[in-house]
């Protein structure tokens, strides 16, 4: 246990390394590692896994190929293998704690140290309130050249459905997934950097945030990149405020449930999978009010139940929690 940290000390969720195994560096490996992880060894291991089922199942080696580039053309399948690629990152993430840090996996999901369900299913109606009070803001400004609606609504064919069957199965593991790595491992690797509280808390909240917007890709223009990056902050902030991911999960779900339901209904998955095009600095006044309308009321409810967003001392026994939610055994160190 590092030398600076009192038997009082009461960790908050990215301050979790430091009562793990000493050592900025494992921080610092860690977050590389999984990264390299997740979008390197995984999806080599897991698309080669693909290539030959479809392969076996008789298509052509292009064909097949061709299937799985979700950057040229998102299909069914192509989805459901992206998918199941970054919901990989849960036990990735879960590795890599425990191997560097011997911290066990839970202490990933909250400071409880679980998954506070209750609290994620309420963060769920909230999130859609939050989406409303976005979608009404933006039919008060204007639209970009290119961005105004045309055509109707997309025929639903076996392709649509089968799109659907993914995206309902297999898009909440691969939010969740995402949130274990950017708000997860990564804020607290970013937050054992430096000891100023608010230091560490900038860290934390801005260095993953800018992680998760680059790795949406090259090819997203400068609002989209902004928007994606201003979701990581708000998200970010909640994982501290909380204390937990729950908020952070159940906003990103549902923001990946309507924009691929857009998509399929109006649009078409590959630009929105991709984010190709152009898009207007004024959508930012939309979704901004999403998140902060969301970052408020989620803060609202968390507060209304008592979650706490510290962790119980270090190296002092937890008296009998009378609520689970709100107590735990200190990690393991």
């Amino acid at each position: 246990m590092p030398a600076q940290l009192t038997p009082d000390f009461r960790p908050q969720y990215h301050q979790l390394h430091r009562v793990g195994r000493p050592g900025v560096w494992r921080s610092l490996v860690g977050a590389v590692l999984l990264l390299v992880l997740v979008f390197a060894i995984v999806p080599a291991l897991v698309g080669v896994v693909a290539l030959v089922v479809l392969v076996a199942s008789g298509r052509s080696t292009s064909e097949a190929s061709a299937v799985l580039d979700v950057t040229a053309e998102v299909t069914p399948a192509g989805l459901a293998v992206l998918n199941i690629v970054l919901a990989s990152a849960i036990p990735s993430t879960f590795a890599v704690a425990w191997v560097l840090h011997r911290l066990k996996p839970r202490w990933i999901s909250s400071v409880a140290p679980r998954l506070r369900w209750r609290y994620l299913l309420l963060c769920v109606p909230v999130a859609v309130l939050a989406l409303l009070a976005s979608l009404a803001v933006g039919l008060l400004l204007p639209l970009a050249p290119g961005e105004a609606p045309t055509g109707g609504l997309n025929e639903f064919t076996a392709r649509t459905r089968d799109f659907v069957l993914v995206i309902l199965l297999l898009t909440p593991l691969q939010a969740a997934a995402e949130e274990y790595v950017f708000r997860g491992y990564l804020a607290q690797a970013f937050g054992a950097l430096v000891w100023a509280r608010r230091g560490s808390q900038a860290l934390a909240v801005l260095g993953p945030a800018l992680v998760f917007a680059s790795f949406h890709g090259l090819s997203q223009d400068l609002p989209v990149f902004f928007d994606r990056f201003a979701f990581g902050v708000v998200a970010g902030i909640l994982v501290i405020r909380t204390g937990g991911l729950e908020a952070a999960i159940a906003m990103h779900v549902l923001n990946n449930f309507f924009a691929f339901g857009l998509a399929l209904a109006f649009g078409d998955m590959t630009t929105a999978l991709n984010a190709s095009g152009e898009s207007s600095w004024w959508t930012i006044l939309s979704t901004l009010t999403q998140s902060l309308v969301f970052l408020v009321l989620a803060s609202w409810v968390a507060g209304r139940m008592g979650l706490v967003n510290v962790g119980p001392p270090v190296g002092v026994t937890a008296a009998p929690p009378s609520d689970p939610i709100l107590a735990a055994p200190p990690p393991r160190v």
